[in-house]
């Protein structure tokens, strides 16, 4: 008798929904659908949108009427004015008041400090992140690809970089460029923070440079830029972007650190890290002088690290998180299935052959 042809096994699900779908949808997909990730990007742009737009951009003007460097009469010893408590719960009701923040030592409003410092954040952190991006891929790419001699003068020019302390270097160039604004010392910053993502671009080219896809760009007589470049480098564009975001959050912490120390920001300018230093000695009597500076620290950190967490998983679909639920089920009907068989071959056995 001839054997039955096998037929395919139906596509699961997540293979239906995917059929015919590019890439670029399927990563977005992907993202959409972690809803942490989501969220922590709009409460992003949320506070980055609502900071530029109070205390303004440059010469653009903002909508808060106090600025981050007038002095003002101080008011309730400075306490806060917001209040966030209905009146029918037995508040004042939802108002900004005067200073929502409260007030410095001298009188400076503390909302428009506080504004301030988020935006040389956000400016440090795209900066350093898309200059440091830049500059590790490059030299990631060139290891990689490469290798020999160049590899080795590369990696060993990273590792002198890697082997001293990254706040140690921050120090010595944001003494020599925190007075010269948020701009340059975020560019200068940018050129000590590129090693993780070179080291993490290395180990992609290194494995992609062996593919069929590559070898057949060579023959086709293609450029070693143009293989790096426009072969192998979108290949790897879900670690850069990965890195690049991690590195977003490293960022703001290494700014605040540094400003802290009085290496950062120099006043006139404000920084989170500078508005904490410059008022410690409040803590105890004031204490609000370092909640909204901290409280924003942690929050843009930690909303850049769950868009982070989410971009790695929309771009490598095979780090799905654990589920004790879906462990479950397939061992459950993993354990039904012979008893089911054995009921449904018990009938077959007891006929007897025919003739």
């Amino acid at each position: 008798m001839p054997e039955p042809a096998l037929t395919p096994a139906p596509p699961s699900p997540e293979e239906e929904h995917t059929v015919g779908v590019s890439q670029g949808r399927l990563i977005l997909r992907r993202f959409l659908g972690n809803k942490v990730a989501v969220v922590s990007g709009i409460l992003f742009l949320l506070i980055a949108v609502f900071s530029v737009s109070a205390v303004g951009l440059g010469p653009i003007p903002g909508w808060w009427k106090h600025n981050y460097t007038s002095l003002n009469p101080q008011l309730d010893g400075g306490a806060p004015t917001l209040s966030l408590i209905p009146q029918w719960l037995g508040g004042s009701g939802i108002s900004f008041g005067e200073h929502p923040f409260g007030q410095d030592r001298i009188g400076i409003d503390y909302f428009a400090m506080t504004m301030r410092g988020i935006q040389n954040s956000i400016v440090v952190m795209f900066v350093i992140s898309i200059v440091g991006t830049v500059i590790g891929t490059v030299v990631g790419a060139i290891a990689g690809y490469y290798r020999g001699i160049v590899d080795a003068i590369l990696m060993r020019i990273t590792d002198v970089v890697i082997v001293i302390p990254i706040i140690v270097i921050g120090a010595v160039v944001g003494r020599a460029t925190g007075g010269l604004g948020v701009w340059p010392l975020a560019f200068f910053l940018a050129l000590i923070s590129w090693t993780t993502i070179a080291r993490l671009v290395r180990a992609e080219f290194l494995s992609l440079r062996e593919r069929e896809f590559v070898e057949a760009a060579r023959v086709a007589g293609a450029s070693d830029a143009r293989i790096i470049f426009k072969h192998i480098l979108p290949n790897a564009i879900g670690v850069v972007i990965v890195a690049a975001t991690l590195l977003a959050a490293a960022a703001i912490l290494l700014e605040t650190a540094l400003s802290f120390l009085r290496l950062g920001v120099q006043p006139p300018d404000v920084s989170l890290g500078l508005i904490i230093s410059d008022n410690q000695s409040a803590f105890q009597t004031r204490p609000w002088l370092f909640w909204w500076p901290a409280t924003f620290i942690v929050l843009l950190a930690l909303l850049v690290n769950f868009v982070g967490d989410g971009l790695r998983d929309a771009f490598d679909p095979r780090q799905k998180r654990f589920s004790l639920r879906r462990t479950k089920e397939p061992a459950a009907k993993d354990s039904d299935a012979p008893a089911t068989s054995s009921v449904a071959t018990a009938p077959s056995s007891s006929t007897p052959p025919s003739p």
